[in-house]
């Protein structure tokens, strides 16, 4: 059902750090003007864990304002609790998604069966769900016997695969059919390579094109030409993971006249040593 270059889209704050509307409406014009295949508000790369729920409603109703036909809107809806990630993913459904991104729980460490039990009590809203499993954030692994039994609920259809662990995903692959979309963008290629479908991208907020590209052209077979984009993005890619996510992607947009890069707190803006890197890597990339 999702496949392609889905954006994970940060969430711009004006200088009091509050919701700056006008820019996530340019934002996603700049995506559709630029081949993405989908947008996802209030991921990780959006902050989620600094969103309000009153201010995560109203981000999904502009997104929906500015998602046009033939591109997906997604929204992330997890939480370290279960009664409140399915009164948010039933929210999100109400307000027009097409689909939910819900990582697993995160601080209190269930078991397998726990996780699973948590996503089976979502899939009741109806919403079509994407796993997302990104053990670094959260501290547990949604291993792929938990991903097989889950796929067999109707309308989980797909996962996220943030664990940098291509075993994990040759493993899903193996022993069962859900769609897989690549959660980190420098394994995007090889994952493609073992069965992926694409991609939810922090990259493809600066370069949407080139991720979109990479995607279509292994999709229609051109090997030579994914290759040349994935090794151009590369170090562009490590550039953008210096510090933690969004902190240098906020940079780098800001640099190229997209969003004032303001932070909520705890998160800072990226350090000096740090920020010339990225700034030499943009340079060289011809953003700016």
């Amino acid at each position: 059902m999702f496949k392609g270059s889905i954006v994970a889209l940060v969430t711009p704050f004006d200088k009091d750090c509050d919701i700056d509307e006008s820019s996530i409406r340019k934002l996603i014009k700049f995506h559709k003007e630029n081949g993405t295949n989908g947008i996802l508000v209030i991921g990780c790369t959006g902050e989620s864990f600094t969103i309000e729920d009153d201010e995560r409603e109203r981000i999904i109703q502009i997104a929906r304002e500015e998602v046009e036909d033939g591109m997906y809107l997604i929204a992330g809806t997890g939480a370290s609790s279960t009664k409140l990630t399915v009164e948010r993913t039933r929210r999100a459904w109400e307000l027009g998604v097409d689909g939910v991104l819900v990582i697993t729980p995160f601080g209190n460490k269930p078991s397998q069966e726990a996780h699973y039990e948590h996503y089976k009590a979502v899939s009741e809203v109806g919403v079509p769900i994407i796993l997302y499993n990104v053990p670094s954030r959260t501290g547990t692994n949604l291993v792929p016997e938990t991903v097989a039994r889950l796929s067999e609920i109707q309308n989980i259809v797909a996962i996220k695969e943030a664990s940098g662990n291509l075993d994990q995903v040759t493993k899903i692959k193996s022993i069962c059919g859900i769609t897989v979309l690549s959660g980190d963008d420098a394994l995007t290629l090889p994952m493609l390579s073992i069965g992926g479908m694409g991609v939810i991208s922090t990259c493809a907020n600066i370069v949407p094109r080139d991720m979109s590209d990479m995607v279509k052209s292994f999709s229609a077979g051109d090997f030579k030409k994914a290759r040349e984009l994935h090794l151009k993005m590369f170090p562009l890619i490590k550039a953008l993971f210096l510090e933690g996510n969004p902190v240098p992607l906020k940079a780098a947009m800001e640099m190229m006249g997209l969003i004032e890069g303001n932070l909520r707190p705890p998160l800072r803006k990226i350090g000096e040593r740090n920020l010339e890197i990225l700034k030499n890597e943009i340079k060289e990339y011809g953003l700016v």
